[in-house]
């Protein structure tokens, strides 16, 4: 049982790494792709240190980021791919959700994951846990978020959280819920939560469409397992865009993803944060 493929005509995202650069960079970067139909999204990350040399390079913080992004763009859809559930109380990440919905008039994405970075936990003191640990987080933690976002008064005792009529208001401006994008690879459990909870499925850096399929096929028989429809969930993949790339090669490798039958490219832009890298690669996908 497999995903029916529809089209080779993609949708196209990009994601700007909030680190070794300024602020001013980003916003700039953000505002010319919130100009370019063809970028339907814009994604930064939800980590405290760079992910490349140097290390102790600086790293901005991706949800505060966000509020002020949503204030700068009119059109583009905002999010973070992903936020590590690890980070913050699934109450806090519930009231946050709401209030960028807010500020963005109902263009925020919610991106989630269960957590990977030992370094910054180890630094900041931040239990990350056994990979159970964190898919057990994961599990738990949407389905707190999701009964805050859809519920008057929640109740919730579980292994990790325990709320007692708790509130979340106002509710966000996307019914029921802005969507919720799950990111991950683990066939046991990332995608079983994402067959309970998602709207979206993304896979970071495919090592080809054949490996994006066999992994689908799982998220598929797991969709079956808890009564749910995968044509209901959009599948997104991340590529890289390096400064040097081909925006002609890389539009190539993204249709053969299509093909397979992935909805959305997430070009994850490394080095410069230049708007002027926009500009060939929207003509490459136009």
């Amino acid at each position: 049982m497999t995903a029916p493929v529809t089209t080779t005509v993609g949708r196209h995202g990009i994601k700007t790494p909030p680190h070794h650069a300024t602020w001013s960079e980003f916003l700039a970067l953000w505002c010319e792709a919130d100009q370019m139909e063809v970028f339907e999204s814009a994604w930064n990350w939800d980590h405290f240190y760079p992910l490349a040399p140097p290390w102790d390079g600086p790293n901005l913080e991706g949800w505060t980021m966000l509020g002020a992004l949503a204030q700068a763009t009119s059109r583009i859809r905002i999010g973070c791919m992903v936020n590590g559930m690890h980070h913050r109380h699934p109450a806090v990440t519930a009231n946050m959700i709401t209030t960028l919905d807010h500020i963005s008039n109902g263009r925020f994405d919610f991106g989630i994951g269960a957590g990977w970075n030992q370094m910054e936990c180890d630094a900041y003191g931040m239990e990350l846990g056994s990979l159970n640990e964190r898919s057990d987080r994961l599990e738990e933690g949407l389905e707190v978020i999701v009964k805050l976002l859809t519920q008057d008064v929640t109740d919730h005792e579980g292994e990790m959280f325990t709320l007692t009529g708790a509130f979340c208001e106002p509710k966000a401006v996307q019914s029921p819920h802005p969507p919720i994008v799950v990111g991950g690879k683990g066939k046991k459990r990332t995608l079983r939560t994402a067959a309970r909870f998602a709207d979206q499925w993304d896979m970071t850096f495919p090592e080809s469409p054949a490996h994006w399929s066999e992994l689908d096929e799982v998220l598929v028989g797991h969709c079956g397992d808890v009564g749910r429809d995968p044509t209901e969930i959009t599948r997104s993949i991340h590529l890289g865009l390096e400064e040097d790339s081909d925006p002609a090669e890389r539009a190539e490798t993204a249709a053969a993803f299509f093909d397979a039958g992935v909805d959305i490219v997430v070009w994850s832009m490394r080095g410069a944060v230049d708007p002027g890298r926009l500009g060939p690669l929207a003509d490459a996908l136009s």
